[in-house]
């Protein structure tokens, strides 16, 4: 110490004053040893000590004094080269962990030769926070309108946005009290005195506020009014912060006027589209109850002439079977036709054979009786065959006149078969006809059925629409009511 401080006395009255100075002051000698620090230094260190021992293990308040300045760094060197050249005063900051220090570096020179350093030590928190602040109050200031307001309501200050928005200057309006800015008819209300009450008793207060500017300019703006406070928690002052709204709000004010214009245009529109669209909804309602019917008997159309389709195949197998049997019977009373006129040729033999048996018998008679009595047996044997022949002759007509009646019946069933086959050939083509015809219809039937299905289902989708558009309009009828009201609190 004595080699900074010069004689004994002159050196401990150097130290009494470096003791009782608040400043935190450190000193080192030439090689950078620490040889003294002021008790405001050290209390800075050990209030300091734990956050520094997180970045420096090693460091300890206790043992600083006698320790070179290197424990402060990790890497020295840089520092070391620094102060190698130093002849005058050096201002620095440097960061150890989550403490930042100001630092002031003077070297001590003794006849020109530097014999130590003196280092001044400040906490740079409160610098670094009202230069934060700084900061904040100019981007604030640069953004917002910023009035400052005695207790009493007397303007402080205002700044440039303030001041530009109601078109005064400073000297109008600094010494002057806030009611300056208000509606004259304001200035005695109870709202305007329990206003400054709450602010006086420490209260914030915002919201949108109506002010007056210079040659009775109105100007909406948003703001807070902030009490601030000193340590004993008394209301020094208070600072208003504000936004100009005035455009906003003769927006606002704009839209209630074309609302309140306009509302009972809209409105009855809206009701007359509401009306129109219920009057829609019921008669596509009675449509879909009419679509319905049709399509439910159009269904039932369908099926009766599936069901006709079905009867009239049913028909023309059967007609095809009658004409097949038609034509087998016809076919039976040919040949039935053709035996009877065989017979009739055999017939025509026996009644030969029968005519020559009848000579042969009257020839043997003759005979027979030519020879007398040795005739006798054979004239009755004669006369036998001829009773046989007579009979046969009989029988024979008998059959020629049965084979008759039978050709007489064949030619009329044929005849009858033959217009049986035709009426049979013409119904079967009608059946056909008709059968391809409700075949065709029976297909429209359904296509016409399926459409009515379609057309059921398209009324039943418009219905629904047109309910839709009623329930959307009714939901514009309430929007534009809430719109109104939503304007008219704005407006307020």
């Amino acid at each position: 110490m004595r080699g900074l401080f010069g004689s004994d006395h002159a050196g401990r009255q150097k130290v009494e004053a470096l003791h009782a100075l608040g400043a935190s002051v450190m000193m080192a000698d030439e090689g950078l040893n620490i040889t003294y620090m002021n008790p405001a230094a050290m209390a800075l260190m050990q209030e300091a000590e734990a956050d520094l021992q997180r970045e420096l293990p090693g460091f300890s308040v206790a043992k600083l004094v006698g320790c070179n300045i290197d424990v402060f760094h990790k890497t020295p060197s840089h520092q070391r080269t620094m102060l190698s050249v130093l002849q005058a005063p050096h201002s620095a900051m440097i960061s150890i962990g989550s403490r930042t220090f100001d630092l002031v570096v003077t070297p001590l020179l003794d006849q020109g030769r530097r014999v130590g350093f003196v280092v001044e030590w400040t906490d740079a928190r409160e610098r670094l926070l009202n230069l934060d602040y700084a900061i904040r109050n100019a981007a604030i200031d640069r953004s917002l309108s910023v009035v400052e307001l005695s207790v009493d309501g007397t303007i402080i200050s205002a700044n440039a946005n303030f001041l530009t928005a109601l078109g005064y200057s400073a000297a109008d309006v600094v010494g002057r009290h806030h009611r300056m800015l208000v509606d004259p008819s304001d200035h005695e209300a109870p709202a305007y005195t329990a206003f400054w009450e709450q602010l006086r008793a420490g209260k914030f207060q915002a919201g949108q506020f109506k002010r007056i500017g210079k040659a009775g300019k109105q100007i909406w703006i948003e703001g807070t009014y902030s009490p601030i406070l000193d340590s004993r928690g008394k209301v020094l002052k208070v600072v208003k912060f504000a936004t100009d709204i005035t455009l906003q709000v003769n927006l606002l004010a704009n839209l209630k006027t074309l609302i309140d214009r306009n509302f009972g245009e809209i409105d009855g529109a809206i009701s007359m589209s509401t009306s129109e669209a219920r009057s829609a909804s019921l008669a596509a309602g009675e449509m879909s109850a009419n679509v319905q019917a049709v399509a439910a008997g159009a269904e039932e159309l369908a099926a009766s002439a599936a069901e006709i389709s079905r009867n009239m195949d049913t028909s023309r197998t059967s007609t095809e079977k009658m004409f097949q049997q038609a034509v087998s019977v016809g076919r039976s009373t040919e040949a039935l036709t053709k035996a009877a006129g065989a017979m009739t040729g055999i017939v025509g033999l026996i009644r030969s054979v029968a005519s020559q048996i009848n000579l042969l018998a009257l020839n043997a008679t003759i005979e027979a009786a030519r020879a007398g009595e040795a005739g006798r047996g054979f004239a009755v044997v004669a006369s036998e065959v001829k009773n046989l022949a007579i009979q046969a002759a009989r029988a024979t007509e008998q059959i020629s006149a049965e084979i008759d009646g039978i050709q007489t019946t064949s030619n009329e069933v044929a005849g009858a078969l033959d217009a049986i086959r035709e009426a049979v050939t013409s119904v079967r083509e009608q059946v056909a006809q008709t059968a391809s015809v409700v075949s065709e219809q029976s297909g429209v039937t359904q296509s016409m059925s399926a459409t009515m299905q379609s057309a059921f289902g398209a009324v039943s989708t418009v219905s629904a629409n047109i309910n839709e558009i009623s329930a959307a309009v009714l939901q514009a009828s309430q929007a534009m009511s809430k719109t109104k009201e939503a304007a008219q609190v704005l407006v307020r």
